[in-house]
């Protein structure tokens, strides 16, 4: 990786867990969808890994008094599920079906109904919650979208929401990361070198660092409207991107 490329690379990683740490998600799909198409998807992969696993773990680390510890606990087992299953396959995408995933991503939670949507707050939601975030990771990098598909029906505070929602996705990316990086086995070190790591994780701490003022000034009421308005676009963004893979 080049010294220009870095230059505009950890400003984007920090911004991105900026809006992460608003959220609870939308930056990690900007940060995938600029990733991919600036590397391998294998190695965009194992980065977008590293600084998601960095942001939302800070995330969760600043807000620890406020997670839901069952429900972190039956997601880990769903997530486990997902990696024995993808590790049989050893399925890696390319570029078009990342985005095309990506994409799909928002209006495929959007469609699925509050009420039948299972719910993180029981343990088989929480368990279905982790199968299915952990397959999406493996194709597209990213599950927030679904995974707030199993809060919407919650009364969750936003601490709450965004602490257990971070805690679920350091664990789906540490999943990711260990598929791309020793199952899958499409990743090569001399693609991302080890010591662009550290640099990307110090950023995506800087951004999360930023975020908490921001969070604490929001409504419950902005904070849920805000959120669907930018997943929405940037859904629409990957979505014309992946097609365009293909033409």
């Amino acid at each position: 990786m080049t010294l220009l490329t870095l230059a505009w690379l950890l400003p984007v990683i920090a911004a991105t867990s900026l809006v992460s740490g608003v959220f609870g998600m939308a930056g990690g799909m900007i940060l995938m969808a600029v990733l991919v198409g600036a590397m391998p998807v294998a190695a965009a992969m194992v980065l977008h890994g590293v600084t998601q696993m960095a942001a939302n773990g800070g995330r969760a680390l600043l807000w620890r008094q406020r997670i839901a510890w069952p429900i972190l606990g039956a997601y880990s087992v769903g997530l486990l599920a997902a990696l024995g299953l993808f590790g049989l396959l050893r399925y890696v995408p390319d570029r078009g079906v990342v985005l095309i995933s990506l994409g799909l991503l928002p209006f495929v939670a959007l469609a699925v109904p509050p009420r039948y949507a299972p719910q993180a707050d029981r343990p088989v939601g929480a368990f279905v919650c982790g199968v299915l975030n952990g397959a999406v990771q493996m194709l597209a990098g990213v599950s927030g979208p679904l995974l707030d598909v199993f809060f919407v029906r919650s009364r969750m505070d936003r601490r709450d929401v965004v602490a257990t929602k971070a805690a679920c996705q350091t664990l789906a990316h540490a999943t990711k990361l260990v598929y791309f990086a020793a199952f899958a086995g499409a990743w090569h070190s001399d693609t991302v070198e080890f010591w662009v790591l550290p640099l990307a994780i110090a950023a995506a701490f800087w951004g999360t660092h930023l975020s908490r003022t921001l969070l604490e000034r929001m409504s419950d009421v902005g904070f849920r409207r805000w959120t669907r308005r930018i997943i929405m676009a940037i859904g629409v963004v990957c979505l014309a991107q992946g097609v365009a893979a293909y033409l």
